[in-house]
C-alpha cells in the first residue's frame, strides 16, 4: 500500500485550516450558547406542530368571484397531531377563512397547526400549509444544480455559500443581539466570508487577492456613504417596517437598532460587489497570461473597460432587486395618486433610495478598485516567478 507523503507546505496549510475551524467553532458556541430555547415542557403557551387532516366534517366555504376566487367561510376538520407532546391525539377544529387567510385543505393533507396550551387543556387551530418538504427540496435543487453544472467549482461555491449563511445567521445575528456595534460587526463578518468564499473558489492567487481587496473597499464605501446620507436625512433603523417589533426585542436584550438599516444595505449589496470584483480581476489575470508584456497601465485600462460594461447591468440588477421587493408598495403609491413632495419625503421611499443608491455606488467604487488592484497585483506577483525562471536559465 502506497504511503501518503505530506510536504511541509501541506502540513502548514492543514494546520491553519484546523486552527481556523476551531476558532470558528468556538466563536459560534460563544455567540449561541445563551440563545433562547424552545421548550415543550411548559404548562402554557403556543407551539407549532405538524398535523394530518383525517376528515372534513363540514365545508361551508364559498368562492368570492369578485375577489379573484378567494374563499370565504369556514371548514370543520378532524386532525391528527403528528409531532409534539400531543402526538397521536385526534381533535376537531374549525378552520376560518378571510381575504387574507386562505388555507383550504382536503382529507389526507398535512398542515401546520398552532397548539394553544393552558394549564388544564389545549386547543388546535390551522396555521398554514405544510411547505417544509417543498421548500427544502427547492433549496436542494439549487445546490444540486450548482454542483452538477459547476463541478468542482460548484461544490466550492456551495461550501462558500453555506459558510456565509452560517456566519450571518449564527454569528452576526447573535452578536448584534448581544450589543455588538452593528455596522463594524457586519463589515467584519462580510470581510471574513468574502475571503473564505474567494479562497475556496480559487485558492491564494493574485486575482483572488485583488478581488477580496476590491470587495472590501466597495462594501466599506457603500457603508460610509449610506451612513452619511442616512444621518443627513435622519434615517435610522427606527423608520423600518419592523421597528416596533425590534424595539420590543431591544427592551429585553442589548440590541442597538440604529445601525441595522446600514447592515441591511451591506448584506444586500455584497453579492453584486463580489461578482463584479471577481469578474474584473479574473479578466485582468487572463489578459496578462495571454500577453505578459502588457504594462500595469494597459491592464488597468482594459480592466476599466470590462468594468464599465459590467457596471451598468450590476447596478441595474441591484436597484431592480430592491424595487422588486417593494413592488406591492409601488402599486399602492401609484394607485393613490401620491404627490411627488409627499412621496419623496416618506420614510419608505428614503430607505429604499438609500439602499439602492448606496449599494450601486458600492459597485461603481469597486470597478476602479478592482481594475487597479488586479492590474498591479497580477503584474507584480506574476512578474517575479518569470524573473526567477529567466535568472535560473542563465
Amino acid at each position: 500500500m502506497k504511503k501518503i507523503k505530506f510536504q511541509k507546505r501541506d502540513i502548514i496549510r492543514y494546520s491553519i485550516i484546523i486552527v481556523l475551524l476551531a476558532l470558528l467553532g468556538a466563536a459560534l458556541y460563544w455567540a449561541n450558547y445563551d440563545k433562547p430555547g424552545y421548550y415543550r415542557d411548559s404548562d402554557s403557551g403556543m407551539e407549532y406542530e405538524t398535523a394530518r387532516v383525517l376528515e372534513v366534517l363540514e365545508d361551508s366555504t364559498t368562492v368570492d368571484e369578485e375577489n379573484e376566487g378567494v374563499r370565504q367561510g369556514s371548514m370543520v376538520l378532524t386532525v391528527e397531531l403528528l409531532t409534539g407532546r400531543y402526538k397521536g391525539d385526534v381533535i376537531e377544529t374549525t378552520n376560518y377563512f378571510s381575504t387574507y387567510y386562505n388555507v383550504y385543505v382536503t382529507e389526507g393533507d398535512t398542515v401546520i397547526v398552532r397548539v394553544d396550551q393552558t394549564e388544564s387543556d389545549y386547543s388546535v387551530s390551522v396555521y398554514n400549509h405544510n411547505r417544509t418538504a417543498l421548500l427544502i427540496g427547492f433549496c436542494v435543487l439549487f445546490l444540486l444544480a450548482l454542483t452538477v453544472i459547476g463541478g468542482k467549482q460548484g461544490v466550492k461555491a456551495v461550501l462558500g455559500l453555506l459558510f456565509t449563511l452560517v456566519c450571518v445567521f449564527f454569528l452576526l445575528v447573535p452578536l448584534v443581539l448581544k450589543g455588538f456595534p452593528a455596522i463594524p460587526t457586519t463589515v467584519g463578518i462580510i470581510a471574513v466570508t468574502t475571503i473564505i468564499s474567494f479562497l475556496l473558489l480559487g485558492g491564494l492567487q493574485p486575482k483572488i487577492i485583488a478581488a477580496v481587496s476590491a470587495t472590501i473597499i466597495g462594501v466599506v464605501f457603500a457603508a460610509i456613504l449610506a451612513s452619511v446620507v442616512g444621518y443627513l436625512t435622519n434615517i435610522t433603523g427606527y423608520q423600518m417596517e419592523e421597528a416596533e417589533s425590534l424595539v420590543l426585542i431591544a427592551s429585553s436584550s442589548s440590541l442597538k437598532i440604529s445601525g441595522l438599516f446600514i447592515c441591511s444595505v451591506l448584506i444586500a449589496s455584497v453579492g453584486a460587489v463580489m461578482d463584479i470584483a471577481m469578474s474584473i480581476s479574473s479578466a485582468v489575470e487572463e489578459l496578462h497570461a495571454n500577453n505578459p508584456s502588457m504594462s500595469v497601465k494597459a491592464l488597468f485600462a482594459s480592466g476599466m473597460n470590462i468594468g464599465r460594461d459590467a457596471m451598468g447591468t450590476m447596478a441595474n440588477t441591484l436597484i431592480l432587486a430592491f424595487a422588486g421587493s417593494s413592488f406591492n408598495m409601488v402599486i399602492m403609491v401609484y394607485s393613490y395618486g401620491v404627490t411627488f413632495k409627499q412621496l419623496i419625503n416618506t420614510d419608505w421611499v428614503a430607505i429604499e433610495l438609500i439602499r439602492s443608491i448606496a449599494g450601486s455606488l458600492g459597485i461603481v467604487a469597486t470597478v476602479p478598485a478592482a481594475a487597479l488592484l488586479a492590474s498591479w497585483i497580477v503584474w507584480k506577483m506574476e512578474k517575479q516567478p518569470a524573473k526567477a525562471a529567466k535568472k535560473n536559465k542563465k
